[in-house]
């Protein structure tokens, strides 16, 4: 069978340049909770292997990033919940490295940091499996700065301790002596906010101040993140006052004492606020980047899979007569990525559109073509058929320079357009090219598909009810609404406060129940996402 370019460059670009005999296991840190503090190695790491075992605190973001056939294997590994026994852990790394893959064990943090990563070597050793260690960001020094809290500091702690807190329970006693550790500058607790009031009771048996700051950090350097402050003597009690809950860490010391001056995360305008952001699988997302620039809790919640026909037959025709095109109008990125994998897969480069030129809708349809080396000729201002419409009649009708037809195009010239879209998409902008003299062949290249969700899985999104959901389409509305149906959570529609792209799709929610509270005013990715910040700020000083 032959490969596709991407499958051969993905075989080019395994780690460290080739596939041991045998396989191999890296053990990679995925950082202590934003997906964006994974290092440059972990991330290269997981777009090149076979086999990813990941744990439950790992960001599922990360795994969107794994190279397409990769088998994800989920193993918990999150204190108090169910996981998979680390014994089995080890016996899968090893079975899947003998079978001669390429396995990327994805830990939380930092794989020798309390993570038992080093029992996990330990065996592969033991097995003559090779294995590398990619180290990751760990909890104690990220989840700290997040908080304003730096684990040193030149006067005040000299030293930083890391200590578990949680500890084998098929241990007799524990080995974490509080007499000796009571004299250290900061003690950074991992695991232990279950066991707070004997850790609390040891330190100040072992002497140190009732009075000594200590902090509780649930899910740092994520837009949940919360911190709790108080002082040995009082902080158990405040944790239970609050129900405070792992996973969090617990940082003692004088340290804690620089938050309120250090504090930088937690101050975002909008930080806490919730947005669930309904789009297209893909590893990117620049709507959810630019709310979590503002603070924004952002849960992606993607209602469209895009999949290529399974016929592209008719595509191969048109990418033979590519030098009869005059125009190549792409309408989204995914249109972008189909049209160039298919021609490279069939030995056609760019040369092959000659002096084609191409049109696109939306700043994201034109980034994605330049990662294809090209640069679009048509962007409209307005990112929508009826903007892109405008854009054509601007540059045909009132004089603008073609190939093929002249410096000053008369009305009625005759182009060639090939117009590769989804199954569904809207004909406005065919036809209205058509109306003006233009010989459109607009041909089906991917369809759009409704993700399959458990009711558990829509609950852990929606369920205490989001500030705002936001819609870059219809589809992703009428795909929402099939979803809430489809795992009996209907009457969950009439509870969502939409931010919509435009009015098209503004229109289409309100047909299916969903009410809009916002709405772009420039048809972008980037006004979205500023008519959602405007409306939380809105909203968040009418609830102060």
């Amino acid at each position: 069978m032959k490969r596709s370019g991407t499958e051969m460059a993905r075989e080019a670009r395994r780690p460290e340049g080739g596939r041991p005999k045998g396989g191999k296991v890296y053990l990679v840190g995925a950082g202590p909770g934003d997906d964006s503090l994974i290092t440059v190695r972990g991330r290269r790491v997981l777009a090149e292997a076979d086999v990813v075992v990941y744990d439950a605190l790992v960001h599922p973001r990360l795994l969107e990033g794994c190279a397409p056939g990769c088998e994800r294997i989920y193993v918990g590994k999150r204190g108090g919940g169910r996981s998979t026994p680390q014994q089995e852990i080890n016996r899968l790394l090893v079975e899947k490295a003998a079978e001669g893959r390429v396995v990327a064990r994805l830990k939380g943090g930092d794989p020798f940091v309390f993570g038992r990563g080093g029992e996990e070597a330990l065996e592969l050793a033991e097995q003559g499996i090779p294995f590398d260690v990619v180290p990751g960001v760990t909890a104690a020094t990220a989840a700290a700065a997040y908080a304003g809290i730096p684990l040193t500091h030149r006067g005040l702690a000299s030293t930083a301790v890391l200590i578990t807190g949680h500890e084998d329970p098929a241990k007799e006693s524990s080995s974490v002596d509080w007499a000796q550790l009571a004299g250290a500058g900061t003690l950074a607790v991992y695991m232990g906010v279950g066991n707070l009031p004997e850790i609390c009771s040891g330190l100040l048996e072992a002497g140190r101040a009732a009075s000594t700051p200590v902090a509780l950090i649930r899910w740092g350097t994520l837009r949940r993140q919360r911190t709790l402050t108080g002082t040995l003597a009082d902080i158990a009690e405040r944790a239970a006052e609050v129900d405070f809950a792992p996973p969090a860490l617990i940082v003692i010391g004088e340290v804690v004492g620089l938050r309120e001056r250090l504090r930088w995360f937690d101050r975002a305008p909008l930080f806490g606020k919730r947005v669930v952001v309904t789009r297209g699988r893909s590893p990117r997302s620049r709507l959810a980047e630019l709310l979590e620039a503002e603070g924004v809790e952002v849960r992606e919640l993607p209602t469209i899979e895009i999949e290529p026909v399974p016929d592209l037959s008719e595509l191969d025709r048109r990418l033979d007569r590519l030098p009869g095109y005059d125009w190549v109008v792409f309408t989204s990125p995914q249109a972008v990525s189909i049209f160039f994998e298919r021609a490279l897969d069939r030995g056609i480069d760019a040369r092959r559109l000659g002096a084609c030129r191409i049109g696109v809708i939306g700043s994201g349809t034109a980034e994605r073509l330049r990662e294809y080396g090209l640069i679009a000729d048509l962007v409209p201002e307005r990112y929508t058929s009826e903007g892109a419409l405008e854009a054509f009649r601007a540059r045909w009708l009132r004089g603008g320079r073609d190939k093929g037809v002249g410096e000053k195009a008369p009305a009625q010239a005759r182009r060639r357009v090939l117009y590769p879209a989804s199954e569904i998409a809207r004909d406005v902008l065919p036809e209205g090219l058509r109306s003006m003299g233009a010989e459109v062949d607009q041909v089906a290249i991917y369809r759009n598909r409704t993700p399959e969700y458990t009711a558990e899985q829509v609950d852990s999104v929606l369920g205490d009810e989001p500030e705002l959901v936001t819609f870059t389409s219809s589809s992703t509305v009428s795909h929402l609404v099939d979803i809430l149906r489809s795992c009996g959570r209907e009457i969950m529609i009439g509870r969502i406060r939409g931010c919509s792209i435009g009015p098209v799709t503004s229109e289409a929610a309100r047909r299916l129940g969903v009410a809009i509270a916002c709405e772009a005013a420039q048809q972008t990715v980037d006004d979205l996402a500023r008519t959602a910040a405007a409306y939380l700020l809105e909203d968040r000083g009418s609830n102060r």
